[in-house]
This record gives C-alpha cells, structure tokens and sequence, in this order.
C-alpha cells in the first residue's frame, strides 16, 4: 500500500513537470507570443503583460475580497457586526467606481496610441525602428500571400519564387506582406513575429513584422474553415542574409509556378495532397520559381469582375475543376 502511494506521488510529480516545463522545452524551437524573435511581436507582449498587470488593480481586490467577506460574516463569527440599515459610504462608492473608471481610461490611452505605433498597414520604416530599438538591416521584401483550402502559398514577386507551407524571411529586412484569400475567411498569424490579420476573397489586407535574429514560428490559419482546418499552419523561419540568399537561390531551380499549376494547387487539401496533384515527390513544403506575372492581382480580380464566381471555378468548392478555372489576366 506504502509503495503503491509512492508510485501515485512519484507519477503526480512527473505529470507536473511535463505540464510546467513540456511548454518551455518546444519554444526552444518553435517560438510563440511569449517568446518572440520581432520587434513587433515584442511590443505586443508587453502590452499584454501591462494591460493584465494594470487590470488586476480592480480584479484582484474582488478575487481576494469575496472569500474573505464570506469567511468574516459566516454564521459562526459572534465578532462580525450586522448593520442591516447601512446602504451607502461616499469614500467606499468613489473607490469602487472611481478606480476601474481611471484605469479605464488609462487603457483606453495607452493602448489606442499603441495600435497606431505598430498599425498592421503601417511600413516599418527607420523612424519605427529608432522609436522600438531596433534595426533594419535592409530593404523591405514584399510577400504576397494567398489563403487555400488548406495551406498558405507565399508568392516573393520580386524575387520571381513561391512556396507553398513555409514562409522565410531574412533576418532584419521588414516583410511587407500583403493578403488575401482564393476561398473562404481566413486569418493569418505568426505569433512570434506580429499579430493576425484577417483576409477575404476580392480583398486585399495588410501586415508588417521584422525579425531582427534567427528563429521559427508558426503561421496559422486562426479562423476556422473546414475539415482540414488544424493542418493549416506553415513554418515561418527568419534566416541570416547568407542564408536566405541560398534559399533563394535553391527555389529559383525549382519547378515553375504558373496559371494552371496554381488552378490545382487551389484544390481543397494538405501540403502533402497538393504534392501528389502536383507530382512531385518528397515531403515538406513546396518550391516554386514564378512564372505567372502578377499571380496575386489575378486572385484578387477574380472577385472583381461584378459577376458570381460560377462553382467550378471557385477553389474549396465541392464542384471547382482546374481545368475549366482560369484567372482573369490584369494590366502590367
């Protein structure tokens, strides 16, 4: 019985580490909110932590006053005064409306002043970089990006290259990333490097982040579309200028992405599904150099046309066939 008590403790004491540590060990890795590797995503954690940290002025005296009036007026305590007349103190009302109402206030300051500081549209430029104390180590690198049914593709249209459930950007350089989607809603978020950024068909948002040291993070699709929803999440890897260089390189000797590889590749299905469409062998993400100018205005401006985008030709719907789903061509 002794043993067997000994056993349950010793089994206890390892389920609490695995659930105290087991979090901290995987960040060593893949970096989260709470570990960020952005300037930006920096400035949202502490945020959080004031914004939580100013709040508990006017929670904590509740969570910390209700068991303890509970346990002074209980029936048993003779010491406790019952006054069944008493119904209103000034200083007692100006102390609880007076101090959520201030801290309210306050919030609403700091934080409004905050969401312009780091605006999703706004460019991170070299007058953010010395108001957040960091630096930009060169130009911004543009990045469209394309929600499907159910992975991320990341077009790099000046670097003529795509890549389909991994987005890689060098160490320093801003990411001016602009959004959208072929199928239904989605939302967009690298918590280590910013915040989310919901898209839609026909229109077009937009989000900026930095990096400014090597790390990973995971782009997750955060608005529920289906299926195949949890398989949603694309590596999002900051490289050294070396080493982004390399990767770039390496892409542009991949296999080409055109119109009508992007008509299959927008079928509903995984990474790994899209590979056996595609016919290409192996496991991971996917490569492509660009071959079809202006990829991401031809997404958008089959949603712009004035006219419902017939079944066939929508990508996620049950009937949308490739073949007969062509984008519309836009102006140079």
């Amino acid at each position: 019985m002794s043993s067997a008590r000994h056993l349950g403790a010793a089994y206890r004491c390892a389920l609490l580490f695995a659930l105290l540590f087991a979090p901290s060990l995987a960040v060593a890795e893949v970096q989260g909110f709470l570990t960020p590797f952005g300037a930006i995503a920096r400035v949202q954690r502490t945020e959080l932590i004031w914004a939580t940290a100013i709040t508990m002025i006017a929670i904590l005296p509740v969570l910390i006053g209700t068991p303890l009036i509970l346990w002074w007026y209980r029936r048993g305590n003779t010491r406790a005064t019952y006054r069944p007349q008493w119904h209103f103190n000034t200083k007692l009302e100006i102390l609880m409306w007076g101090v959520p109402t201030i801290i309210i206030v306050a919030l609403s300051v700091w934080l409004t002043q905050a969401v312009f500081r780091i605006d999703p549209y706004r460019d991170i430029d070299a007058e953010m970089a010395e108001g957040m104390d960091f630096e930009i180590t060169g130009p911004p690198v543009p990045v469209d990006v394309v929600g499907l049914d159910w992975k991320w593709l990341f077009i790099y249209p000046e670097e003529n290259i795509a890549s389909v459930g991994e987005l890689v950007l060098p160490v320093g350089r801003p990411a001016d990333m602009r959004l959208t989607t072929d199928t239904v809603m989605q939302s967009f978020m690298a918590p280590g490097l910013a915040g989310q950024i919901y898209t839609m068909a026909g229109m077009v948002t937009q989000l900026s982040m930095i990096a400014d040291s090597p790390g990973t993070t995971v782009g997750q699709n955060t608005q529920y579309n289906g299926t195949g929803f949890p398989a949603q999440r694309a590596p999002v890897r900051a490289l050294s200028a070396e080493d982004y260089a390399d990767w770039v390189e390496t892409a542009r000797g991949a296999p080409e992405l055109d119109a009508e590889t992007y008509g299959v590749l927008a079928q509903s299905g995984d990474i790994a599904k899209a590979r056996t469409d595609l016919g290409r062998e192996g496991d991971g993400p996917l490569v492509f150099s660009l071959a079809a100018p202006r990829l991401f205005d031809r997404v958008v401006a089959r949603y712009r046309s004035g006219e419902p985008v017939p079944p066939e030709a929508q990508p996620g719907s049950p009937v949308y066939d490739p073949e007969t789903a062509s984008l519309p061509e836009v102006p140079q």
